[in-house]
């Protein structure tokens, strides 16, 4: 059985805020350091959540955390943020609510920690499955690619986020995630060029020089030691804790899952090597003739390099620092740049290289997140934007205005948020509403966006207004506009208060924030709201060969050129931030409210003025009393009468009736007064919270009796147990003794009885046996008798046969032996007569020898062994070609038997009749060929040249003939109105599948070769879907596997490649490609088509390519390939592995 908690149970402090008493900023502070000593690093307010930042792993992220808090009630388990994340999760599920989880807090106070405990949690309890656990992987390796290029070590955070995010995850009908938008704010650009003490520029940076392989610095032009590069600080090159090599990897991996391709990734890492180089990059002064100074680029190898990496010519760019354009109408007025100014432009050129490319990263992340579905999807917001920035010794600039004007917003509607969310609630419940006192922060918000005199608008106006335009002369309209202002306070405005004020430098501001005042130092006021980039530069950019160039610098096209000023970066934060506010007006907020306990960045450590200094800027004071201002408790009928039912007689131990009936008796039985209280349709509301501490003491007290009574109740029961258990054991040994005695006497009687059953019937067996064997020695006695005589009359008659077969053995002898001697007497006779006959015949050919020797003597002369060999020679000879007649091979040219060569002397004719032999049988067998034929087979000598041993699937068309035209088109009725519609000959007539981007499927197309075009066909109705002449063809590309994909690639800009190429698959790609290799050929009259055989290449689809790679691995559905899409820029073909 499961047991129910509550956020009261074993608290440590308090849990809720709002239930703190007294109310004071002394003992709210020290609830938090209580709390905070005993690892308690959240608390409520509400449905608020306070964070502390612990500087160490705690053991409360586990799974098992993650399942104690799945699917319960927000106030049921001790505060946590996983109940925030679960709350938020169930109301989008179940109550089809967008949701919005707000993070602030200052930097290092752990808010994008948060956030992704937010989305951790959120992953691990939603659905399963490939599709959902990609979208889940590819949204949490979103986090570590954007850590890496917008998050910096500053000094008071090792990874502090230095832009605004804004994910907004989507979810279907199931609760199931699709995807995500992530949108971001403000990015500190100005890091890039220069960096307080003590911190340091981007991750990217160091992570790039420290982790990326030599090859790739080499590739990239770098080198690691960081002091080469002006742009990194040095004193904070290194921090504890951080593995900038391993983090590389990370992010390496991270934008592989995320869907970046490897040519993607390196032009990232272009870009980020040259805005290192850009930092390098020195300017001199050269004096010209009109006495102005010129800057000149001191050492030139730095913008070399710079230039081969981004494609630009170095002469362009060189002009760009030198020289500025100013366009007015029709004129155009060139000036030169002094070093100042140069390095200004540098500078300049720097950050918005940066900033462009980081936003360009979270387009391009958002292009692989998006939800691939267009029903009506569910979402969750997760803002973690920078907290309230307060430096104190009054270096606040331009950043810091920003920042603190997005907090005074996100404060507004949370007060709005807050108010409304307890309205609806009171009214919900059937409670009278009263107005709640509160500081209304909106004055200040019109202060600073008043689209006519607020701070902003101001800033604007200055920036546009023609002539000298400086920091002071926007203090001075400031002090002219805003001087009657309440929260606004100058040393040279007209209110004299303020003239004695020495803690007021006269370059300076200060705004009363709803967190505190805050001192804004108005130098760079002006030039951070222009972000100003020369026209030059940008047109430079954009000349670049680079791919991302044209994209990041669109105002760099001279066909485009806008002569209109470009937007301030103070009115496009404001119009963000007013999107942003509205988008969050349409959801359900949930709050997270980070703080950190000291500047140490250590464990163990609460430092009270510090954490007094963020609730106040946090206005979690204001909260907790907007929270308290009707009543400060509220709780549903069935867990309230649940706890306290043991307070009244009545409810205890059980309430039959409606569960707000008990809570009224409850209520009256425990004499709380009715001012205390009000009772709603579901809920009971508790004003004061001294009386919910007065109903805990006497529950604990009750505890504390029933504990007893259990304790006394329990250990009756024991001791009944126990006697009870001792009694049923004494009957069951006493029933097994008797049993036992029993059987024991029960054993020796059979065995007595058995013994005498044994002896009698052994005397009955005894005396049978022997009457037994008396009748069987009398049986024996006479068949011995009866076999002696029987054996007696057979040996007589044996002797008798035996006399009998001597005497005629004796006869035979005797004739053998007479026959013997005959036989060897004729046999004698015969030799003799041999002997002689052969005697004769030698000596008649002795004298015959002896009468040729005499007749040939007179012609043997000294040349005749010449003749002997010549004679023996061509006998030799005659012998081996009539054995050639015999021994020929077959008229097969395949055949490769030949006879062996009987002789080393025959060996050059031998090798030579081979080869006449060969082409003349070949000769033959080329003369039975048809034209057809021959055509035929020069095709397959063609295929052969092109695929063989590069194509896995060429083996198995060798003998397959290439037919041409498998539909029969010109004979199928159904294909008469495509026979009408091409006018030249169709050379070949296949269906193929052509393969859809969007899922990788194929759809079945009638493919038609003529002599110069190529057509594709719909299958059923024949109407021409696309006809391609052969000259817009410019390769064909086909894997090194056995499947049949190949893609045909299209000339650039050609009326045919509008749509982009084909990506086909067909059973007879051998001979569709042989025939389009020869008939291009044909066409083109020049050189062979680029055929690429590769097992992967890119496709153009439209306006984006499209990597298709090939992989070895049986598809589910059969063994021949599947194709299937895995991102917006891949799809992958699983070939089944070959048998």
């Amino acid at each position: 059985m499961e047991v129910k908690t509550s956020l009261l149970d074993n608290m440590i402090g308090v849990g809720d805020m709002v239930l703190l008493e007294p109310l004071n900023e002394v003992s709210f502070i020290e609830n938090l350091r209580k709390r905070f000593d005993h690892n308690e690093i959240y608390t409520y307010i509400g449905s608020v959540v306070i964070s502390m930042n612990p500087y160490r792993s705690l053991s409360i992220f586990t799974p098992e955390k993650v399942e104690e808090y799945r699917n319960r009630n927000f106030y049921e388990l001790s505060p946590h943020i996983y109940a925030l994340a679960d709350e938020a999760y169930r109301s989008l599920r179940d109550q089809d609510k967008d949701q919005c989880i707000l993070i602030t807090g200052e930097s290092g106070a752990g808010k994008t920690e948060a956030s992704k405990l937010v989305m951790s949690y959120v992953a691990a309890v939603c659905g399963k499955g490939q599709e959902v656990n990609k979208v889940k992987e590819q949204l949490l390796q979103s986090n570590p690619v954007l850590e890496a290029f917008g998050n910096a070590k500053t000094v008071r955070n090792d990874n502090s986020s230095r832009f605004g995010k804004y994910m907004d995850i989507e979810f279907d009908f199931k609760g199931d995630p699709l995807g995500g938008v992530i949108s971001n704010y403000l990015l500190e650009k100005s890091r890039v060029c220069k960096q307080p003490r003590g911190e340091r520029n981007f991750h990217i940076f160091y992570q790039l020089l420290s982790g990326a392989s030599g090859d790739t610095l080499m590739k990239l032009k770098l080198d690691r030691d960081f002091s080469k590069y002006n742009y990194l600080s040095l004193d904070s090159a290194t921090v504890n804790g951080l593995d900038d090599a391993a983090s590389f990897r990370t992010v390496r991996n991270a934008m592989q899952i995320v869907g970046f391709m490897e040519d993607e990734v390196q032009l990232v890492l272009e870009l980020v090597a040259a805005v290192l180089k850009l930092g390098n990059i020195e300017f001199k002064p050269e004096s010209r003739v009109n006495g102005f100074d010129e800057s000149r680029v001191k050492d030139k190898n730095d913008l070399k390099e710079m230039c081969e990496l981004l494609g630009i010519e170095q002469s362009v760019l060189e002009r760009a620092f030198s020289y500025r354009t100013v366009e007015a109408k029709m004129e155009k007025v060139s000036t030169t740049l002094n070093v100042a100014q140069a390095y200004y432009a540098r500078d300049a050129l720097a950050k918005n290289l940066y900033s462009r490319l980081f936003s360009w990263l979270v387009t391009r992340i958002n292009e692989s997140i998006k939800a691939q579905a267009k029903t009506r999807h569910k979402v969750m917001g997760v803002l973690d934007i920078y907290g309230f920035e307060i430096f104190e010794d009054g270096d606040n600039s331009f950043e810091q205005f920003i920042i603190n004007y997005c907090n005074e917003k996100l404060q507004q509607i949370f007060i709005e948020l807050t108010l409304r969310e307890e309205q609806e609630e009171y009214v919900r419940e059937g409670i009278e509403w009263t107005n709640i006192e509160y500081f209304n922060n909106a004055i200040i918000c019109d202060l600073i966006e008043n689209n006519q005199n607020g701070i902003l608008a101001m800033l604007d106006e200055e920036c546009l207004r023609p002539g000298t335009v400086t920091d002071d002369t926007f203090l001075d309209k400031l002090n002219t506009i805003c001087a009657e202002h309440q929260h606004f306070e100058s040393r040279l405005s007209k209110n004299s208060k303020f003239l004695t004020d020495h803690s007021l430098p006269h370059s300076c501001f200060r705004i009363q924030h709803y967190a505190g005042k805050v001192l804004y130092r108005v130098e760079g006021f002006v030039d951070k709201n222009n972000d100003l980039l020369y026209r030059d530069l940008s047109q430079a950019m954009y000349k670049a060969t680079h791919s991302l160039m044209k994209q990041l610098f669109p105002e760099g096209n001279p066909a485009k050129v806008n002569l209109k000023r470009p937007l301030t970066a103070g009115f496009q934060f404001k119009a963000s931030v007013g999107g942003l506010m509205r988008n969050l007006q349409t959801k359900n907020p949930n709050y997270i409210r980070c703080i950190k306990p000291n500047d140490k960045k250590a464990a163990h450590i609460f430092t009270d003025s510090l954490v007094c200094h963020q609730v106040r800027y946090l206005g979690l004071m204001e909260n907790v009393r907007v929270r308290r201002a009707g009543y400060a408790f509220r709780q549903p009928y069935e867990p309230c009468l649940e706890r306290y039912k043991m307070l009244c007689k009545q409810t205890w131990p059980h309430w039959r009736g409606p569960a707000r009936d008990g809570v009224e008796v409850l209520l009256t039985d425990c004499s709380v007064p009715a001012e205390e209280f009000a009772y709603g349709r579901s809920k009971i509301f508790i004003r004061n919270p001294r009386t919910l501490f007065t109903l805990e003491e006497r529950r604990r007290a009750c505890l504390e009796d029933l504990a007893t009574l259990i304790q006394k109740i329990y250990r009756g029961w024991k001791c009944r147990t126990h006697f009870l258990l001792l009694k049923k054991s004494q009957v069951v040994v006493a029933a097994w003794y008797r049993r036992y005695a029993q059987q024991k006497k029960y054993e020796k009687i059979k065995s007595a009885t058995l013994v005498m059953q044994s002896f009698t019937r052994g005397w009955k067996a005894r005396k049978i046996l022997r009457q037994l064997k008396y009748e069987k020695r009398c049986k024996e006695a006479v068949t011995t008798i009866a076999a002696y005589w029987h054996g007696t009359q057979a040996r007589m008659e044996l002797r008798r046969l035996k006399t009998e077969a001597r005497n005629k053995h004796a006869v035979s002898v005797i004739w053998a032996y007479w026959q013997g001697t005959k036989a060897r007497r004729e046999l004698r006779c015969l030799k003799e007569e041999a002997r002689r006959k052969h005697a004769v015949a030698v000596i008649w050919a002795y004298w015959r020898g002896l009468q040729v020797r005499r007749e040939y003597r007179k012609f043997f002369r000294a040349n005749a062994g010449k003749k002997i060999y010549c004679f023996i020679i061509q006998r030799i000879m005659q012998k081996y070609f009539l054995g050639l007649k015999t021994t020929v091979p077959s008229m097969s040219p395949i055949d490769n038997t030949w006879s062996a060569q009987p002789y080393s002397f025959l060996e050059g004719a031998h090798t030579e009749l081979r080869r006449i032999f060969h082409l003349w049988r070949c000769k033959k067998h080329r003369g039975q060929f048809t034209e057809e034929k021959k055509a035929v087979y020069e095709e397959k000598l063609e295929a052969s040249e092109i695929f063989k041993n590069k194509k896995a699937l060429y083996p198995s068309s060798v003998s397959q003939p290439f037919k041409g035209d498998y539909l029969e088109i010109h004979k199928n009725p159904k294909y008469q109105k495509l026979n009408s519609a091409v006018e030249e000959k169709v050379l070949l007539a296949d269906v193929v599948n052509k393969i859809n981007r969007a899922n990788g499927k194929g759809s079945p197309r009638l493919f038609l070769l003529t002599k110069n075009n190529f057509v594709l066909a719909d299958q059923k109705t024949g109407q021409v879907k696309a006809s391609v002449p052969l000259l817009d063809l410019t390769s064909v590309s086909v894997s090194t596997q056995s499947d049949g994909f190949f893609a045909l690639k299209l000339k650039e800009g050609s009326a045919s490649a509008a749509k982009g190429d084909f990506l086909l698959n067909s059973e007879h790609l051998i001979e569709i490609i042989t025939k389009l290799h020869r008939t291009w050929t044909t066409a083109a009259d020049k050189d062979q088509i680029n055929i690429d055989i590769s097992d992967e290449f890119l496709v153009q689809f439209k306006q984006d390519k499209v990597c298709v790679k090939f992989i070895q691995g049986g598809p589910k559905n059969g063994t021949s390939a599947a194709c299937k899409r895995k991102n917006n820029r891949l799809l992958e073909v699983s070939v089944p592995s070959s048998p």
